[in-house]
Parts: C-alpha cells; sequence; structure tokens
C-alpha cells in the first residue's frame, strides 16, 4: 500500500499548500490561535473527522478504524513568533511583527493532509488515531495542557510522533536518532540588590554592575569547567538591565537567561552549580540576590522501538538513502518531551531546505521559509508510520 500512500499524497500536494500558505499569511502568538483554530476545526468538519477543542486554542482529532486495536498519536503545534517577516514570499506574514518562523504552520498543513488520508482509508486499518493540533509550543507549553486536559485518554494513546522542519538539510530527506533529541529547559531571573550612589563617589555605594559582570563571566564556567567536555550544557544570560543614568550607581540588576541540558542528574546538577557561582559572587561583592529558577520543558528522548518504526516507514516513502541519522542532539527544547515522556514517542525532522529557492536559513529567523513541496512527503511519512504501527 506504500506507493498507493505516497501517489495519494502527491495527488494533495495542492491542497496542503494552499493550507499551508493561508496559515502562514495569518500567523498567531501562542495562547492567541483563535483563527488558526477556528480554520483547522473547519477543515477537519469538512473531512467529517471528529474534533473537539482541547486547552484553549488547541483541539483533538480522532479518526477510529474499523476496528478495536492500539492508539499512536500524532503533534502538530500551530503558534507563531514575534518575528517580523522579511521572506519577500507572495504567502508572507499579514500580521506585523509576527511570523510563523519555526515551520508550526508547515506541521498543521501537513497533518491536515495525513488526516485526509486517515480518513479516506479508515477501514484499512485497526485501532484508533489521534492528532494534537497543539498551541503554544513557543510559550510555557500547550502540551502540558493538552494532557492535563485528558487528552492522551479515551481512549489511551499508547505511542506519539511528531515531526519538526528543518531547513539545514534538503526536501525529501529526514533525520531522526535514537535517545535524547532535545534539551531541558530552565529560565531563570537572576536580581542583584545593592546601595546606590553617585558615579563619582562609587565607596559610597555597591556596584550591582560590577557584580552582574562578574556573574555573566563566572556563569560560563558551569558548562566549561564544572561539567565534563562530552556532556553538553548550555548557560546563555541574555537580558542584563540596570541603572537609568551615566553618573548614578544603581541599586537593582536584574540578569535573565536559559540553562540547557540533556535532564536528569545533570539538570539538578547544572541548578545547583548555578545558584552557588550566583550566591558566591554576590557574596564576595557585597551584594544581595534573589534567584529563580523555572522549570520548563523537560526535553525530548526518542523511544528506540518507536523511532525503528518511524525509520522503516520512512524509508518506505523517502528511499532509505534520504533517513539519515542525526548524529547528536540538539540543544534547543521543544515541549513534545512532555507527550514522550508520558508515552513512548519519536522526534524526528523533516526536510525542508531548498538552496535553488533560497529557502537556507535557520528556523527563528526573519527570512526562514520551509520549501512547501514537502509538505505530501511529510504527510506520506506520517500516514505509513501509522499504518506500520497499527497494523503490527
Amino acid at each position: 500500500m506504500t506507493e498507493n500512500i505516497k501517489a495519494e499524497a502527491l495527488a494533495l500536494a495542492p491542497a496542503m499548500q494552499d493550507i499551508f500558505y493561508t496559515l502562514h499569511a495569518a500567523p498567531e502568538l501562542g495562547r492567541c490561535e483563535h483563527h488558526t483554530a477556528e480554520y483547522i476545526r473547519a477543515r477537519l468538519t469538512a473531512l467529517g473527522i471528529e474534533h473537539t477543542p482541547l486547552a484553549e486554542t488547541g483541539t483533538l482529532a480522532v479518526i477510529h478504524g474499523r476496528g478495536p486495536g492500539r492508539v499512536i498519536g500524532f503533534r502538530a503545534d500551530i503558534d507563531a513568533l514575534p518575528i517580523t517577516e522579511e521572506t519577500g514570499l507572495p504567502y508572507a506574514s499579514r500580521t506585523p511583527g509576527v511570523m510563523h518562523a519555526c515551520g508550526h504552520d508547515f506541521h498543521t498543513a501537513s497533518l491536515l493532509g495525513a488526516a485526509e488520508l486517515f480518513q479516506r482509508h479508515w477501514e484499512d486499518f485497526n485501532g484508533t488515531i489521534k492528532l494534537f493540533f497543539q498551541p503554544d509550543e513557543e510559550g510555557d507549553g500547550g502540551a502540558a495542557r493538552m494532557i492535563a486536559a485528558g487528552g492522551m485518554e479515551n481512549p489511551h494513546v499508547d505511542a506519539m510522533l511528531c515531526c519538526h522542519v528543518e531547513s539545514g538539510i534538503p526536501a525529501g530527506t529526514l533525520t531522526v536518532r535514537s535517545g535524547p533529541v532535545c534539551a531541558a529547559s530552565n529560565p531563570f531571573t537572576v536580581t542583584l540588590l545593592g546601595k546606590g550612589t553617585h558615579g563619582a563617589k562609587p565607596h559610597l555605594g555597591t556596584d550591582v554592575i560590577v557584580a552582574g559582570a562578574q556573574v555573566v563571566t563566572a556563569l560560563q564556567t558551569i558548562a566549561s569547567r564544572r561539567t565534563s567536555p562530552a556532556e553538553p550544557v548550555v548557560v546563555t544570560v541574555g537580558t542584563f538591565h540596570s541603572g537609568t543614568a551615566g553618573n548614578v550607581m544603581p541599586e537593582k540588576a536584574v540578569l535573565t537567561g536559559i540553562l540547557r541540558t540533556m535532564g536528569g542528574a545533570a539538570r539538578e546538577r547544572v541548578k545547583d552549580d548555578f545558584r552557588s557561582v550566583v550566591m558566591g559572587i554576590a557574596a564576595g561583592m557585597g551584594v544581595g540576590a534573589e534567584i529563580e529558577i523555572f522549570e520548563s520543558y523537560p526535553g525530548c528522548r526518542n523511544d528506540p522501538g518507536i523511532t525503528g518504526l518511524l525509520r522503516t516507514a520512512a524509508a518506505k516513502i523517502l528511499g532509505n538513502a534520504n533517513v539519515l541519522e542525526l548524529p547528536e542532539p540538539s540543544m534547543g527544547t521543544d515541549d513534545f518531551g512532555y507527550f514522550s515522556d508520558t508515552v513512548p514517542g519519536c522526534y524526528y525532522y523533516i526536510g525542508v531546505g531548498n538552496a535553488e529557492k533560497g529557502f537556507t536559513c535557520p528556523n527563528h529567523n526573519p527570512r526562514f521559509a520551509a520549501d512547501p513541496d514537502a509538505l505530501p512527503l511529510s504527510a506520506a511519512v506520517e500516514v505509513q508510520a501509522a499504518l506500520d504501527y497499527l497494523e503490527a
């Protein structure tokens, strides 16, 4: 049936591309995807697919096969980013300051295309397919809210799959690996409190800017001197705000950033090291320090069995030579980890790069663009993987 799946997906390419262009031109930020949700639900209704709102702007669709069996889920995120688009494409964002710069429009269009094929072939499989059109991946985690709202139950999901666009590999290819794929994330805020004074009389105050500069520098030693060179750790200070005038030593400095690890014991150790470095420098510099480390996405770890299934399915659609091994995990993060922490899962990358079309910029770039010709291939891989899983 593989050739039929691929042929049918290619025949749906114009429809998927129309969905993609529509979503790309009308991006919405996380928790605000109201029109996007309405559009998705209208498409599902037109296909006769059972669906329900979940987690506010999220949508859960359910397609039952001819009889009972296993349950597989797919996640497509739907939110955009606060970026002004600079692609010049005819379907570029019409929303000022908002852009689909991470391919979530592609993910959604691909899964809606797959949904049509699932619905068309419901008599060809036993079991159930659940489609999670998830809000707010770029924010505080729509995945966790969809799980908390009961999306993984009734019927219980046995395995989850999720594709993500990658412009660094050409359309028609796919990369995947077993084990860790994305990092766990811990955003932080450090507030340094000192004594203000005239800039010409620094001895009468305690300098939070100098202390903050020392903190920024010393935090880099967590990765370079407190962590094995073989272990991936990232400590980034992204903002440093302090002061109002050049001749005033301020009383407060605020630093924000992220900690990234592969989770587990490393995650806890890096948080402990972070607190130790900040508090030590603050004490030595005579300033107070308040530290907030927030629990964010747990990272993505691919189950070996589900990853093997995805590799086999992708090879049927793309060919063995185009299913590549992801050489190392990314220090980026994705809230799909909440799903793959709940049931066995696989997070993989679908190629959307095309040098001839100029589609080479990375995600989160104002000139990022995904090759729409990759849409039917992405949908076909999703369909093949589902059928292989349900027929196993």
